[in-house]
């Protein structure tokens, strides 16, 4: 099965993908990762990418696309594989379509469905180890006597990321970017909508049977 993971931040969607992956045993596939690696490894189009970041540029979409390519040739990704925050534009998704024309195509767009008000609900209480980095909630999750990491012990943050204005700057520029891509794939009939806001267990849960309901398709 061969899937797309699309919502805005906050909806859980790399949690969930990161769960489903595990599951079904194919890879879940993100740009960050992949470009990471790809400097990390030094290819040629990691050279090339490393050297527009640090000139302080925006990796061009060529070389995202070229690297997804790349990735999606690797033998984990036979039996299928599950993109993650990609495509973020509407160009971006041309470009996928057009470089897996003569290849097999998106069997499903999953879009995590969640209100602006829980997203920011959501962001603005998790707090994160200065340490080893895990991400509590404090709701749903909260740290050892307000600001001790319950994993290692660190002290816990509120990054910059996580702040109210930030967040609602970034859910602005999902709602211009990103969000159209809900209708391009609803207009493919790719499109599958899943209710973000749930419990986690119940929204897992609904991926799963729709998982299940498509591999029988």
């Amino acid at each position: 099965m061969r899937l797309i993971f699309l919502g805005a931040p906050g909806t859980g969607k790399g949690t969930q993908a990161s769960v489903l992956a595990e599951r079904y045993h194919i890879p879940q596939i993100s740009t960050g990762d992949i470009l990471r690696k790809a400097v990390a490894e030094g290819t040629e189009l990691g050279q090339k990418a490393k050297a527009i970041m640090e000139s302080g540029g925006l990796v061009s979409d060529d070389i995202i696309i070229a690297l997804i390519e790349q990735r999606l040739t690797e033998d984990d990704c036979k039996n299928g594989y599950i993109l993650d925050g990609f495509p973020r534009t509407i160009k971006q998704a041309e470009d996928l379509d057009r470089m897996l024309a003569d290849k097999n195509g998106i069997d499903a767009v999953i879009y995590f469905d969640v209100s602006e008000d829980e997203i920011v609900k959501r962001l603005t209480s998790r707090r994160t180890c200065t340490q080893c980095g895990y991400n509590h909630n404090m709701i749903y999750d909260p740290p050892v006597d307000g600001d001790k990491c319950a994993k290692c012990g660190g002290t816990v943050i509120q990054r910059d990321d996580d702040k109210e204005e930030t967040v609602r700057n970034r859910l602005l520029v999902y709602a211009d970017k990103t969000a159209p891509l809900v209708d391009y794939y609803k207009n493919r009939n790719k499109l599958y909508v899943i209710d973000g806001a749930q419990d986690v267990q119940k929204v897992r849960q609904d991926i799963v049977d729709l998982y299940q309901k498509l591999s029988k398709v």
